[in-house]
């Protein structure tokens, strides 16, 4: 019993964090285009922010996608 609530728990802070690391990813993105739009920002700068939003992006799916394999393995047993 004590090995399935641990795994549930380390799933669960795993999708907390792709969670958090969405939700950081998108705000500090649009606080950065926002200032961009102003002008305080060089398009070049802001371009290096659009990769590193995909890469959470692109982090967090690959977060989900391998809590929920998991999640499906352990139902199955």
């Amino acid at each position: 019993m004590t090995d399935r609530s641990d795994l549930e728990l380390s799933l669960a802070r795993q999708q907390r964090a792709a969670g958090f690391a969405i939700a950081g990813a998108v705000v500090v993105w649009m606080g950065l285009q926002f200032l961009g739009a102003q002008g305080y920002i060089t398009t070049r700068v802001l371009f290096l922010f659009d990769f590193a939003a995909l890469a959470v992006m692109v982090w967090a799916l690959v977060v989900t996608y391998r809590v929920w394999r998991r999640k499906r393995a352990n139902d199955s047993r």
